[in-house]
Order: C-alpha cells, then sequence, then structure tokens
C-alpha cells in the first residue's frame, strides 16, 4: 500500500475503535476525528490518485462525516449516549472487523506496487521508437499487404543529478487493463490499478557522458508478454551501464500501442506441434535481427543526436523470458552480431537445434525448479554444459534457481502477493538473483571484468544451483 492509503486506513480503524468503545465523546470531536480522515483522503487523492481498492476507506470515511454534520445543523451539540446495549457493541465490533479486513486487503491484494531503486550509479533515461520493416509482411494483420511493425523501448543511463518526472509502466492503462482482461480472463476492473505505477525511468533525459560508449543489450519478452515486463531487470543493468533496447513483437504481445494510437492486441496461436512453434519462433528471429539493424543506425547517425557514437556496438549481449528466452538462444547462434545471451526459462524452440557440442559463444539458461525446469530443457541443458576447445572463454552455465516458477522471471508476480503465495516465491529474492547473475554474466563477457559470483560459486546452494561446462 502507498503512504497516503495506509495512514487512512489505520487512521479509520482507529476512529471505528473510538467511536464504539470510548466514553464522553461529544460529536464535535468525533466530526473533528473524522474530519482529520477527510485531509488525508484528500491528500491520498491529489498525491497518490484515488483507486476502487479504497472504496471501503473512503466510505468509512465520508459516511460519518457526513452524519454527523447534519446532526450538528440540526441540533446543538448534546454529546452522544454513552450507554450501548451489548448485542449493539457485539454488533458494531463485528461490523467493525469485518471493514477493517477488507479496507486492509483489498489494497494489499491489488497494490500499487513499486520497482526497487537501481543499485548502480546512473539514472535510467528511456524513449521510445515505432519502426516499420518494409522487407517482410505482416502475415498475422487483419489488413493485407500491411508490413511488419514494431514498437521498440530504449533504457539508457543518465547521470545522477538528472531530474524529471518517472515515467509510467504502461504508457496507457486503459489499453492495457482491457487486453490483460481479455488475455487471462479476468474482469478489467483488476487491472485498473496499473495506470498509478511508477517506472524508476526518465523520458527523453540526456544520456550520460560518464562513458564513452555503452554495451547493447537486447531483450526479448514472452509470448503475450510485453517490452516493459522485465523493468525489474531492465532498469538495473542499465544503472550499471548498459543500454537496453527491448521489443514489442506485435500480436504476439499482451497489446501493442503504435504511436500514431493504432492498438494491436495479441492474437493466440495455439498449436502442440513443435514444427509451428519452431516456424513461430522464426518470426521473433527475424524482428530481432531488424531491430539489430535499426540500433546500428541509430549508433551511427542518431537523428535526435542522443546515441550517434554512444552504443559500443562490438560488444552486444541478449536476453529473454520464455518464448523470447528461446530467440535470444537462436540469436547468439545465428547472428555474429551477439557476443554473449541469457535464456530464462524458455523452451529451445527454434529453426536451428542446439548442437550437441555446444553454443561456441558465453550462454546461459536460467530455469525455475518446478515442471519443466529439468525434464523439458534436458537436450539444452546437456548442450550448454558440454566441453569445447574454446570452453575456457566460451563458457555456458545453468543457473537453477530453486522455488521458483516461469512467471517469477518477470514482473509478473509484482502485481499481486497472491500469486506469490500460490505458487510460494519470494519474487524479490529470486528477482536480486536473477539480476546479480545477469550482471555478472554480461559484466565479464561484454565489460571485460572480473567475475564476481559465477565461477565462485558453481554447487549446490540453499536458493540455487549453479553448473558450467
Amino acid at each position: 500500500m502507498r503512504f497516503f492509503e495506509m495512514l487512512l486506513i489505520i487512521v479509520n480503524i482507529f476512529l471505528l475503535v473510538w467511536f464504539i468503545f470510548a466514553k464522553n465523546k461529544s460529536q464535535r470531536q468525533l466530526l473533528i476525528g473524522f474530519g482529520i480522515s477527510a485531509i488525508i483522503t484528500s491528500l491520498h487523492g491529489v498525491i497518490e490518485g484515488v483507486r476502487w481498492q479504497m472504496i471501503p476507506a473512503y466510505t468509512v470515511t465520508v459516511v460519518p462525516l457526513v452524519i454527523l454534520a447534519n446532526r450538528l445543523i440540526s441540533k446543538p451539540d448534546e454529546g452522544l449516549a454513552n450507554k450501548k446495549s451489548t448485542a449493539k457493541l457485539i454488533t458494531l465490533s463485528t461490523l467493525s472487523v469485518i471493514y477493517s479486513a477488507i479496507a486492509v486487503t483489498l489494497p494489499t491484494i491489488f497494490p500499487v506496487f513499486t520497482f526497487e531503486k537501481p543499485s548502480g550509479p546512473y539514472k535510467i533515461g528511456t524513449v521510445t521508437y515505432d519502426w516499420r520493416d518494409n522487407q517482410r509482411e505482416e502475415t498475422l494483420s487483419p489488413v493485407s499487404g500491411d508490413k511488419r511493425e514494431l514498437m521498440v523501448q530504449i533504457w539508457y543511463p543518465v547521470d545522477a543529478k538528472a531530474e524529471g518526472e518517472a515515467v509510467k509502466y504502461h504508457s496507457d492503462e486503459d489499453v492495457f487493463a482491457e487486453a490483460y482482461s481479455k488475455v487471462m480472463d479476468l474482469p478489467k476492473i483488476i487491472f485498473t490499478n496499473f495506470g498509478y505505477i511508477k517506472t524508476n525511468s526518465i523520458e527523453n533525459a540526456m544520456i550520460s557522458n560518464q562513458e564513452s560508449s555503452y554495451p547493447v543489450l537486447i531483450f526479448s519478452h514472452g509470448f503475450n508478454g510485453h517490452k516493459n515486463q522485465n523493468t525489474f531487470q531492465i532498469e538495473q543493468l542499465v544503472s550499471r551501464g548498459y543500454i537496453v533496447v527491448s521489443i514489442d513483437h506485435t500480436y504476439s504481445s499482451v497489446v501493442s500501442i503504435f504511436l500514431d494510437g493504432r492498438v494491436a492486441n495479441y492474437i493466440p496461436q495455439d498449436s502442440d506441434s513443435v514444427t509451428y512453434w519452431n516456424e513461430a519462433n522464426e518470426v521473433w528471429v527475424e524482428d530481432a535481427k531488424f531491430v539489430v539493424d535499426q540500433v546500428e543506425k541509430l549508433a551511427k547517425a542518431d537523428p535526435d543526436h542522443r546515441f550517434t557514437g554512444r552504443m559500443d556496438m562490438q560488444n552486444i549481449g541478449m536476453f529473454g523470458h520464455s518464448f523470447g528466452g528461446a530467440t535470444a538462444t537462436q540469436m547468439v547462434m545465428r547472428d555474429s552480431r551477439i557476443q554473449a545471451a541469457i535464456n530464462m526459462d524458455g523452451f529451445p524452440y527454434g529453426k536451428r537445434p542446439v548442437s550437441a557440442k555446444g553454443l561456441k559463444k558465453p550462454f546461459m539458461m536460467m530455469t525455475a525448479d518446478e515442471g519443466a525446469g529439468t525434464e523439458d530443457f534436458a537436450g539444452l541443458i546437456e548442450a550448454i554444459l558440454s566441453k569445447d576447445k574454446n570452453a575456457v572463454y566460451n563458457k555456458n552455465y545453468w543457473l537453477q534457481i530453486k522455488n521458483m516458477t516461469h512467471m517469477g522471471f518477470s514482473d509478473f508476480y509484482l502485481f499481486s502477493p497472491l500469486y506469490e503465495k500460490m505458487e510460494g516465491v519470494d519474487i524479490r529474492r529470486a528477482h536480486h538473483l536473477i539480476n546479480d547473475y545477469s550482471l555478472d554474466f554480461f559484466d565479464h563477457y561484454l565489460k571485460q571484468q572480473p567475475f564476481k559470483l559465477l565461477e565462485q560459486t558453481i554447487g549446490d546452494h540453499p536458493e540455487f544451483t549453479l553448473q558450467t561446462n
């Protein structure tokens, strides 16, 4: 819960207890008490914004205030009767307990969550692009002849003194709430609080001059995910000196909103055929290649003069979740520009199978320990743990996180603590592990820094198991 939300609920519970049990209270005293509650409600509305989860708290503020005000207007303050029957006292106490439970539970299970402050020396800037690939037809578009069009968001380091308002997690909360509702088959109202979620990123901020250029990381989301679904991870990497470029895979993301306001909703592609998904992944691979092409153009001559000469195109990495993790695996095998990659719990779909001799480039596989964490990835795990003559440098790693599930590799479980309780995941702990090992991996292979974790923690640990070739 946000600060004024917590304060309002605490004050209202205190007022109810006072109203029920206190003796010698006057109408004016109660009016002052609930007046303070009204002031807190106003501050909450102006600073934080009202939301439906707080309706019980608003009700306990407004209704007593109106009743008390009417009583004071209609007759002088003569105090309130102190005698209450036992039955009435029990009824009021029971109702107060029910109210307190509802008032606390609703904003708790549907929170306006916050992302942790980035741990690095940089603040974060962000800018969004709408890129059209005129060489490819859009096969999923309802309009014949459409070209493949992608929304791409770039995050980049800015100076610690940079100022500006943090951008929202979702650019259009109503469109995203509708999209989540359709994809998850849940009431739209559950997702309306997304409009209050802020990131740590500043739109169009000046890129930092602290370093001459920054390594580039490409991110690919999971099926029916979206380009900023791993904000928990992206912002931490950027704060440590990386430029992260994230792709919305149109019609496969939960929704894409183009710069002119057009909306491309998720189109289900249900199939049990591995061949089908191998072909589908090829579209994502081509998306990634196209985006790297566009990034190369920005690095050479950015029309906005932001990224010209500031992107280290000799050190490009890629990471992805689920189907995006499969895309990262294909890219590190097939695109010479990608120097290292991380696959987060992504089944190895793709037109090119992983060789039993390994990937020949630095690679990390992160998996959950539930379900598919071992059996479904057996072939890929065996391949990345194989030895080859270049294993001294091009090492592959398998990080298996304990008490973890597939969606824990994204922001998803931050939406409600119910997900954590149902799945038994400590999401903040899991995110710390993901961030620490992602950073150590890319720092070594893209920035040529010594390992701080990977080589030092090979083996079994209470929270994870780490293996290498």
